[in-house]
């Protein structure tokens, strides 16, 4: 008897810890991804180029979709160096063209074919902190205006954060151009 009482309240102990860790990995991840919201849409500021502008307001149908796949985008020419004009953009925000080339906003919803959806988190935080696409060291780089020098500095847990948001954002399919070189050709 006093070894079936034991074996009992060993399973509730079991029993019991398996739920609050569960309860805390749940409300882990819910922090994490308001955290990562907050980054995103505060700190980061991510939406200022990765999502689109109908005029002067942000199309939050294209949240954070990155440069429309069929808008135009503005080309540089190096004789503009003379006007003192460095970079071009578009009228939604989300190209720039300058000395470098011409980037484009990417897509950092989770649609599996346009967007992050076959990134991992390793390959994001690499990313951040390489600078490089997917974090690979052959890969391009990630071309301006994108801030990778900054967030190469951000901790582990603010990338993790950003990321766990990402991954909850509404997938929207839009296929964005490779980055050009100054030329106009794709690199």
């Amino acid at each position: 008897m006093h070894r079936n009482l034991l074996i009992f309240c060993a399973t509730l102990l079991f029993i019991g810890t398996i739920i609050a860790l569960s309860i805390n990995s749940v409300e882990s991840q819910s922090d994490r991804v308001q955290r990562g919201k907050y980054l995103v849409d505060t700190v980061g500021a991510c939406g200022h180029c990765h999502t689109p502008r109908a005029g002067a307001e942000y199309d939050m149908n294209m949240y954070l979709a990155g440069h429309p796949a069929n808008a135009s985008y503005p080309r540089y020419n190096f004789s503009m160096m003379q006007q003192g004009i460095f970079i071009l953009t578009s009228t939604q925000m989300t190209a720039f063209s300058g000395p470098f080339g011409t980037s484009f906003a990417s897509n950092l919803t989770p649609d599996q074919e346009t967007g992050l959806g076959e990134w991992t988190e390793e390959m994001f935080i690499q990313a951040m902190r390489t600078g490089l696409h997917q974090g690979v060291a052959r890969n391009r780089k990630i071309f301006p205006p994108m801030p990778t020098k900054h967030y190469a500095h951000m901790n582990d847990e603010d990338l993790q954060a950003i990321w766990a948001y990402l991954r909850t954002i509404k997938p929207i399919r839009n296929e964005v151009s490779s980055p050009l070189n100054s030329r106009g050709r794709p690199y």
